[in-house]
């Protein structure tokens, strides 16, 4: 039994080659067997607005988009991405740098403030927008439920996206 556990583990020298599409450009790498796609692609690729908040798949900051469903880049190895197509907050503005709606909205409903967690929230925004165009106020918050800001309490992050779906903003409850 030890024998097969043994065999199980990865080895550091074991190296896997990953193609993706990210962003919309076709990308490929050799990475570690154990390489996870947060690192790929902060390190890989240079795309260093996916942040690493935790390692532990709780806070959220990693949020990225895998083949159109919403995933922590920090609970997934690369490997596993190998083949799919890939969203990161660098994708998200168009080419020419104009801002997406829920970009602007967070921008003008103050939905940040020292913009740590601000990419893995508008990945999980935009992720909500795209199942559910017209979110309740209880909904928005549910869904970022695995998302965690330690800076603005949540408040103008809910009214952003609210913003960004397109409806009147309703006196929204205070924290």
């Amino acid at each position: 039994m030890l024998r097969l556990m043994a065999s199980m583990r990865f080895r550091e020298d074991f190296h896997v080659r990953v193609s993706m599409t990210v962003n919309g450009r076709n990308v490929s790498g050799e990475v570690e067997g154990r390489t996870l796609l947060v690192e790929f692609l902060r390190e890989g690729l240079h795309l260093t607005g996916t942040h690493v908040g935790c390692d532990t798949s709780q806070c959220g900051a990693c949020t990225v988009h895998v083949d159109g469903m919403q995933v922590k880049a920090c609970s997934m190895f690369a490997a596993e991405a190998d083949g799919a197509q890939v969203a990161t907050i660098e994708g998200v503005a168009a080419n020419d740098g104009t801002l997406s709606a829920i970009q602007q909205a967070f921008q003008d409903h103050h939905g940040l403030q020292c913009g740590f967690c601000t990419p893995g929230m508008v990945m999980a925004a935009a992720s909500l927008l795209k199942a559910n165009p017209k979110p309740t106020e209880h909904e928005v918050r549910e869904h970022l439920e695995g998302n965690i800001c330690r800076c603005t309490g949540y408040h103008n992050i809910v009214k952003a996206i609210m913003a960004a779906s397109g409806q009147e903003m309703p006196a929204l409850a205070a924290e």
